[in-house]
């Protein structure tokens, strides 16, 4: 089988069509799922959506609204994620007329190269790009960007983030001495979709993969089949998740077909479902 470069610097070659036949259901919304189904698509599978969340604004900007009033407080902005990139930057922009301009005295982290990408695309300079999305390779890279554990004493971070999220990067911040506003930026919900149509391809054994992108794509399909347990239903497709978080939660619901990729990203989960059901 051709190589297809994980992080995404290499096409798939011309005529290399290994997901040519198969369906692979997404599950997160289309405007943020445009990289993953494009990847999909040009190996020749065709996509479904059912997003099971939909992306929205905070429940009150007051928080965010007043780390941004003290910005240069901060030493480092850490993004988890590009939808806390997208909701940041949109709110600098409203209310600081310096725009990102206001960010040149601080370092700015970036989880994953897609968040890196979303920093740029505001216009701002990504300093440090933790290759590995989990929190904890995020915490190597700012130990080892600031030189040791010693040196992150006293430094203050503003991470912009999801309402609910992982607790891991904020407390071994805190452990080290840092003074941390891990501030809500956005949050998730779970959409008004009407999932007969969808659960019936199920059925009728239409899809050959579904992929799920974090634990709440995973527990809110379930809320739209009415299923805890979702083992039959997707009794014969694959189940690819983007990390070891997503798929504890996939097996939580009684999935036992599930893969996960080396890197946490698009392109590498969707290298993943290629090794598992591509063809030669």
């Amino acid at each position: 089988m051709a190589k297809f470069d994980p992080a995404g610097h290499d096409q798939p070659r011309s005529g290399y069509a290994p997901l040519l036949g198969k369906t692979i259901l997404v599950t997160r919304p289309r405007a943020q799922s445009e990289e993953i189904t494009a990847q999909l698509e040009a190996l020749g599978a065709a996509v479904t959506h059912c997003p099971t969340i939909d992306v929205v604004p905070p429940r009150s900007w007051a928080p965010l609204d007043a780390s941004i009033a003290r910005i240069q407080e901060y030493d480092w902005i850490v993004f988890t994620s590009a939808n806390g990139a997208l909701f940041f930057f949109r709110r600098l922009g409203e209310t600081r007329s310096e725009g990102v301009e206001v960010l040149a005295a601080h370092v700015v982290c970036a989880i994953g190269p897609a968040t890196a990408r979303a920093v740029e695309a505001a216009g701002a300079l990504a300093h440090v790009t933790a290759s590995d999305s989990k929190a904890e390779g995020a915490l190597t890279a700012i130990i080892d960007h600031v030189g040791g554990e010693e040196n992150v004493r006293g430094l203050r971070f503003l991470i912009p983030r999801a309402r609910v999220a992982s607790e891991i990067l904020p407390g071994g911040l805190r452990s080290l001495g840092a003074h941390v506003d891990a501030v809500e930026t956005y949050q998730t919900v779970k959409p008004d979709v009407h999932p007969e149509a969808i659960i019936r391809l199920f059925k009728e054994n239409s899809i050959d993969a579904i992929t799920f992108t974090s634990s709440s794509t995973v527990s809110n399909f379930a809320e739209l089949a009415g299923l805890t347990d979702l083992s039959d239903l997707l009794a014969t497709t694959l189940v690819a998740c983007i990390g070891p978080v997503t798929a504890e939660t996939a097996a939580s619901h009684g999935l036992k077909r599930v893969i996960q990729p080396e890197l946490y990203n698009a392109a590498a989960l969707v290298e993943s479902i290629v090794k598992s059901i591509g063809k030669e």
